[in-house]
């Protein structure tokens, strides 16, 4: 997957989150890690406003969902503010799922790639590696 340079890449679960920067070109992806971003994980995700029973998902689920959703909105306010101009999406499924339902236009329209694989808490390098062979 070529990643131009100042592309930026989130990194997710439905846990946790990491952005990075492309300070390389496109062929020569060179990550660097960016500040911690605020996600608002009290988003209730649609269909999850139900108390937990056999046929809805358990607490837990529903705060995963949740910090999803909270991905979705903290990229639509950077992609709106005019800080991200290119994004790949790096999440595992069921977080890119979720994360999917709250995109706005305007960050579908900078989105560059999504890879749906769990790399939270890989080093940069296998990032990269897993970057590289998308």
């Amino acid at each position: 997957m070529d990643i131009p340079q100042n592309t930026v890449v989130a990194v997710a679960d439905g846990e946790k989150l990491s952005l990075f920067k492309n300070e390389g070109d496109a062929q020569n992806v060179k990550l660097k890690a960016l500040p911690d971003a605020d996600v608002d994980s009290s988003k209730i995700p649609s269909g999850a406003r139900h108390s937990s029973s056999s046929a809805n998902p358990d607490d837990s689920q529903q705060d995963e969902d949740g910090f999803s959703a909270g991905i979705a909105e903290m990229l639509n306010k950077k992609v709106l503010g005019g800080n991200i101009k290119g994004l790949i999406v790096v999440a595992a499924p069921r977080t890119l799922g979720e994360m999917r339902k709250g995109y706005h236009k305007s960050l579908s329209d900078v989105l560059l790639g999504e890879l749906d694989k769990d790399l939270t808490g890989h080093s940069i390098q296998d990032i990269e590696k897993a970057l590289a062979a998308a």
